[in-house]
């Protein structure tokens, strides 16, 4: 297991390693899930249009240096006709994952494990002044001169800090991560069909907004608003797909249930068709080589990762009652 640990154990560990605390750590108050991230769009019953029959005829994929050649997974572009489905409207964030984890002591990202974001106000309260101000800039790496601030200063600084994390997507997460978390909830992870749907509407757009690439609609990384690289899972509004759902490009890739494989029809053959190799959509913020390349943010981009991935441009969020019928 490349993971972290479980939430109990890994709590423990993480509050001797800053400071001794007599009798158990127990399981404390699951934070509360930001305003609305739980809520559900529905995606009505009915066609769209999925993949694309365009080809890389000067050769992009090669200039930028990708491995992966650029639209040939994505054929034959055809329309397929699906049932209502219901599909989140933001990316799953910190706070709904952290209830996840503390309620069901599940396996913890490995990136909370060095942030601090496992500490809550309960635990903190532990800890005198010095052991906070170790906390604040060896730990939660606040950006202020804790020398002059008093423990309540401190201590609301955190909790600050914390409660900005909780609005960001959680990431660092497998693909089995994902599913065992959606099924906690009482969802699923989408299938392609249906990520792409609820990306590019019934019209089959090129980008969620539309057909034309705006970097002010989405985070690709270029935008230095962001401290931790990761936009709040409400941002950017202006770039929700035609059924309101948010960042469908950018900020972090998303796992879908499928396999990668060839689309019915296909004759394109890879030796990364294999079981293992989960499909991610969306593109992340961290783009190739640190720049962003509006291609691989269309609607109908695919890449794939195998399932023991863990990134931090990647993520997911779940989906309920959609089912793939014959066109």
């Amino acid at each position: 297991m490349t993971v972290s640990g479980r939430y109990i154990l890994r709590t423990a560990a993480l509050v001797f390693s800053v400071f001794t605390v007599e009798g158990d750590v127990a399981a404390t108050a699951a934070p509360a899930v930001p305003k609305d991230v739980g809520e559900m769009v529905v995606i009505p019953v009915g066609h769209f249009i999925m993949g694309s029959d365009k080809t890389d005829v000067d050769k992009k994929a090669q200039e930028v240096g990708s491995v992966k050649p650029w639209h040939v997974d994505e054929r034959p572009q055809r329309k397929l006709r699906l049932e209502d489905f219901r599909i989140d409207k933001y990316e799953v964030a910190n706070a709904g994952y952290r209830t996840f984890v503390i309620k069901a002591n599940y396996w913890v990202p490995p990136a909370w494990a060095r942030s601090g974001y496992l500490l809550t106000r309960s635990i903190l309260d532990i800890a005198d002044v010095d052991q906070l101000r170790h906390l604040a800039t060896e730990v939660f790496q606040l950006d202020m001169d804790t020398r002059v601030m008093s423990r309540e200063q401190l201590l609301d600084a955190i909790v600050q800090h914390q409660q900005e994390m909780d609005q960001l997507p959680v990431t660092g997460v497998t693909w089995e991560n994902a599913r065992e978390y959606c099924r906690w909830a009482g969802k699923r992870l989408p299938t392609e069909a249906e990520w792409e749907k609820a990306a590019r509407g019934p019209d089959g757009r090129e980008y969620p907004w539309g057909d034309q690439w705006d970097t002010a609609r989405l985070n690709a990384g270029d935008d230095r608003l962001w401290p931790n690289h990761v936009a709040p899972v409400t941002a950017y509004e202006s770039g929700k797909s035609f059924y309101g759902v948010y960042q469908m490009a950018g900020n972090v890739m998303e796992w879908v249930e499928d396999s990668y494989g060839p689309y019915a029809g296909s004759d394109y053959q890879s030796v990364a068709f294999v079981p293992d190799n989960k499909v991610v959509r969306g593109g992340g913020w961290g783009g190739v080589g640190h720049y962003a390349i509006s291609h691989l943010y269309r609607g109908a981009y695919r890449f794939y990762l195998p399932e023991n991935s863990m990134f931090n441009d990647l993520g997911f969020r779940c989906a309920t009652d959609g089912a793939q019928i014959a066109p």
